[in-house]
């Protein structure tokens, strides 16, 4: 089969188990060490996208990406509003909703806590019913002064399934012979609910027809519109697109109230990327170093390779060549045993007794566009550190090498 001599020659060079013993373990070091950052990368980038996209899932699936507020509007501007939300092909769902700040009181202790109320469980864009690992969430949307708080919160505050709290809204208050009190009732605990994030220590949920007496709002007012959407990481681009249709309304996003944690994890994520990418930036060094001695203890054969007619240019993809080999040799390698490390790393953590989480699994996702950029910036950068030792190779002049051969 025909083989351009550039190619085959390079080849034959990065084969080659003959020749200097030190730039032979230079060689192998620089493919160990790009196999290495690879495999550190890709089990990096695939551990933090299952962390974040379990925080996407999680956090992002029980509050609204978007809440447009009813105050000042009639129910019939919020109800036209919800029709045309729901016929964007950016938005998933969209829902009657309410909410309030609460402290939840019981003999033990008090939490303070963001109380939801939604209306139409049928459809609700929440996934809180996939979460309730004890008892019924029906009650709780069916009956009056029900709630469903987290795990994390019925043993802080020392009460489960059928027992009774009480629940304080600050901000809804009523006058009594003694004054101005906030508006309090009882509610009986109807669910347990748990997403092992942040939010389990943050947010309860009753239905919203309960939670509007509490806060002694009139049946007349309107309440406000949770949006869900099919991308939440793309909200900004929705909110400019909907920005005619949003004209006039008050509306927030999840950013105001989880965008710090997603940025920390992003900003993480990036930082862990870019230390252990100077593993594979050392690695590539070595392919410079090795291509350079190369180059000068193999000047004479390639004096005689030019005086049998090979041209500069090909004598230059002789060793692009060369390079590009054993860079191509530790991504593949790195990248295999990044994706096998990845796949099974908790395995290999209950072999090794590292309980990083408290016996919580680590989540893997493996996104194939980060990977195949990784894996191509890895080949990128072995093929530059392939310039400056295969130009100086293409300098060689024959006439001076050969002078006393």
């Amino acid at each position: 089969m025909f083989q351009p001599v550039s190619l085959f020659i390079g080849l034959r060079y990065s084969r080659s188990s003959k020749g200097n013993a030190f730039i032979s373990f230079i060689s192998f070091f620089s493919i160990a060490g790009i196999a290495i950052g690879l495999m550190a990368l890709f089990t990096v980038s695939s551990v933090m996208n299952g962390f974040e996209n379990n925080l996407k899932t999680n956090m992002l699936g029980l509050i609204p990406h978007i809440e447009v507020e009813g105050d000042s509007h009639s129910k019939e501007a919020m109800a036209t509003l919800k029709t045309q939300l729901t016929n964007s092909q950016d938005v998933k769902q969209v829902n009657l909703y309410r909410h309030g700040e609460a402290i939840l009181q019981t003999n033990k202790d008090l939490h303070g806590v963001l109380l939801q109320g939604l209306y139409d469980d049928g459809n609700s864009l929440y996934q809180i019913k996939d979460k309730i690992v004890v008892g019924d969430w029906s009650l709780v949307m069916d009956k009056q002064y029900h709630i469903a708080i987290s795990r994390y919160l019925s043993r802080k505050l020392g009460i489960s399934i059928g027992d009774k709290v009480r629940v304080i809204m600050p901000n809804a208050s009523a006058y009594t012979p003694l004054g101005r009190v906030p508006s309090q009732r009882l509610f009986t605990v109807a669910a347990l609910y748990e997403t092992q994030s942040e939010i389990d220590t943050s947010l309860a949920f009753t239905s919203g027809y309960s939670l509007q007496r509490v806060l002694k709002i009139a049946s007349s007012a309107a309440p406000n519109l949770s949006v869900s959407l099919y991308e939440p990481f793309a909200v900004e681009d929705v909110l400019q697109s909907h920005s005619q249709m949003l004209a006039g309304f008050k509306y927030s996003d999840w950013r105001d109230t989880q965008g710090t944690l997603f940025a920390a994890v992003a900003m993480e994520k990036r930082i862990m990327s870019m230390l252990l990418g100077l593993i594979v930036l050392v690695a590539v060094f070595n392919i410079v170093s090795a291509l350079t001695m190369m180059v000068s203890e193999k000047q004479s054969e390639v004096a005689i390779l030019q005086t049998l007619g090979l041209t500069p240019k090909q004598v230059q993809h002789v060793f692009m060549i060369q390079g590009l080999y054993n860079g191509f040799i530790g991504t593949s390698i790195g990248a295999l045993l990044g994706v096998l490390l990845s796949s099974n790393i908790n395995e290999l953590l209950n072999m090794l007794g590292i309980n990083l989480l408290a016996g919580v699994s680590l989540p893997v996702k493996f996104d194939v566009m980060s990977l195949s950029l990784i894996a191509a910036g890895s080949i990128a950068m072995s093929f530059l550190a392939t310039l400056y030792p295969a130009r100086k190779a293409a300098k060689v002049n024959p006439a001076e090498v050969l002078r006393y051969e």
